[in-house]
């Protein structure tokens, strides 16, 4: 008890210094409008702001209604919707792609709490939670309640469609807010969620300056690759506990390799979230591959021999046997906690591994190919 009275004073206290000039008048004034995302709508009412939020994967899932408005305003709030005093002061991240949009904003000090904290690199973030200005809350399904209660944030961003356990965070007066950029169907509707968190931290405007500078380049960089007549075929994923794990041909990933001047796999498949597969279906969609895209956090140097030595299969494909791995290991690069908002960055690396041609001078940053 008394750990959750000090921690709840901090996060007053937290909460009077944030509100001291947050925002700015010319980002109140900005509007915002999703030029890729499929996931949420916005639009001004007077002086109020509706945000409204849906499954970009699922048109028919539920949908998630807001009222924006600031602390000052007495009006009406539409039917239906919940209200948002607005700008947020204190935030719980639920996931790295939440917490990639506040990074990207430099607001690292609005996030009061976090979920798992094994492949954060950021090295404000850390240094926040070393000086207990930030707190792990435990992971989805398995929360740290007495902690979330205690630190009492304006909002809680969620990912309802995930493992969830949030039914018992309802009924106590934080607002939960949906951030489904994890299922938007392209890398520029992903990285366009920073609006979302632009808008309910008083800074619309740096979060469009900054989309419209990752859009500008992006799409320079795709038209590139307009023209390429070979385009080679890349998979992903790796063998787990029998099962092979992918995602779908309808997937960001999938339409990020399109981009890049490659064919995904399994193009022809309909699904826009992971899928499982037995290792036959793979190889035989995959065995002459030019290239296997490889994430995890191997800890040690990881090489082809360390992938035979995990399954003896591996060295039938193709692209292991001509070197062929685009490989990313989390403990070395803070993928997911940048990549969401680097898409452009990503694109990059992938355009400098599929048709060098391209992009002769550039350095990798997250992928780079692993060498025979």
């Amino acid at each position: 008890m008394v750990v959750a009275l000090l921690l709840m004073s901090a996060s007053c206290a937290h909460k009077d210094s944030q509100y001291k000039g947050a925002g700015d008048t010319e980002d109140k004034e900005t509007v915002i409008r999703p030029r890729h995302a499929r996931g949420f709508d916005v639009e001004k009412k007077g002086e109020i702001t509706l945000l409204d939020i849906r499954d970009p994967e699922n048109r028919e899932a539920e949908r998630f209604h807001f009222a924006l408005a600031e602390r000052s305003f007495r009006g009406e709030i539409p039917e239906g919707y919940t209200r948002i005093d607005v700008p947020v002061r204190s935030v719980i991240c639920m996931t790295s792609l939440q917490l990639s949009n506040f990074l990207k904003l430099g607001l690292s000090d609005l996030v009061v709490g976090i979920t798992s904290t094994r492949h954060l690199h950021d090295t404000v973030m850390n240094r926040r939670l070393r000086e207990g200005l930030t707190h792990k809350i435990g992971i989805e399904g398995n929360f740290d309640n007495e902690v979330i209660f205690a630190l009492s944030p304006d909002v809680i961003f969620i990912s309802p469609f995930k493992r969830g356990g949030y039914d018992v965070l309802r009924n106590v007066g934080i607002p939960l807010i949906p951030h489904l950029g994890y299922k938007e169907l392209t890398p520029l509707g992903q990285a366009e969620w920073i609006k979302v968190v632009g808008l309910l931290t008083g800074h619309s405007g740096e979060a469009n300056r900054i989309f419209s500078g990752i859009e500008r380049r992006y799409m320079a960089l795709k038209a590139r690759t307009d023209s390429v007549k070979e385009r080679p075929r890349v998979f992903t994923g790796e063998m787990r506990g029998g099962n092979w794990y992918a995602v779908g041909g309808r997937s960001f990933l999938a339409q990020m390799f399109r981009d890049a001047g490659g064919k995904y796999f399994l193009e022809d498949n309909g699904e826009s979230g992971g899928v499982t597969l037995d290792y036959e279906t793979v190889y035989s969609n995959a065995s002459d591959a030019m290239y296997w895209r490889i994430v995890n956090s191997f800890d040690g140097d990881f090489s082809y021999e360390v992938l035979k030595d995990n399954d003896q299969r591996y060295a039938d494909f193709a692209a292991w046997k001509n070197g062929g791995v685009i490989y990313c290991n989390m403990k070395e690069v803070p993928f997911y906690e940048r990549m969401p908002v680097e898409p452009e960055v990503v694109l990059s690396d992938l355009i400098h591994i599929f048709h060098p041609e391209l992009l002769p001078d550039h350095q990798p940053v997250y992928y780079h190919l692993l060498r025979k």
